[in-house]
């Protein structure tokens, strides 16, 4: 009997936020190369949005998220998300009309199979809108009486893994790169 497909994970956000000791001895000692430590950051309206950043000498920038040099400091490599911008992002997605471009789908039929992640995605946290920098941002506040926000986290920490990995909502992608000719041996030779 062949092995079943596994899906391989590529990128694993865990985020370090709370116990930082803890999740970066738990990296130490069992993470892989997929295994990234992560840091939400919301930054609101007043802030500078993380597209307007100047890159730094180690520094990896991507769409609201960003990787800091920590060469000669205390702390593991980690990535900082914008978790507004993510929080944002996800919600917009799941409102999308399932089959349509850029639409966010759980799997099933039965709602009741999704009711408590539903739960905790949707409810929460509430936003309040805010203007600065030139731009609207969305503010994500935790609600006082709905503690639970772990599957809101989780999927906002996909969302912005996948990112990481290039993956784009259909027809957000920008102009595609030229594609650079890779020279064989060959072709250097008939250069000569």
């Amino acid at each position: 009997m062949p092995a079943p497909d596994l899906a391989r994970i590529d990128r694993l956000f865990v985020d370090m936020g709370y116990k930082p000791g803890v999740v970066a001895a738990v990296k130490h000692k069992a993470g892989g190369s997929a295994m990234m430590l992560s840091k939400g950051v919301g930054l609101r309206a007043g802030s500078k949005p993380i597209s307007m950043y100047q890159r730094r000498p180690g520094w990896t920038l991507g769409t609201n998220w960003y990787v800091p040099n920590v060469r000669g400091t205390a702390e593991f490599p980690h990535v900082c998300v914008d978790v507004n911008w993510w929080k944002s992002f996800v919600h917009e997605r799941l409102a999308v009309a399932p089959g349509d471009p850029g639409a966010s789908t759980l799997f099933g039929k039965k709602a009741v199979e999704h009711h408590l992640f539903g739960e905790h995605v949707s409810g929460s946290e509430t936003y309040v809108t805010t203007f600065g920098h030139g731009r609207q941002v969305q503010e994500w506040r935790q609600r006082p009486e709905r503690p639970d926000n772990h599957w809101l986290d989780c999927l906002v920490g996909c969302a912005a893994a996948a990112s990481m990995l290039g993956v784009q909502v259909a027809g957000t992608q920008s102009q595609a790169r030229q594609q650079r000719k890779r020279y064989t041996q060959e072709d250097l030779l008939q250069r000569r």
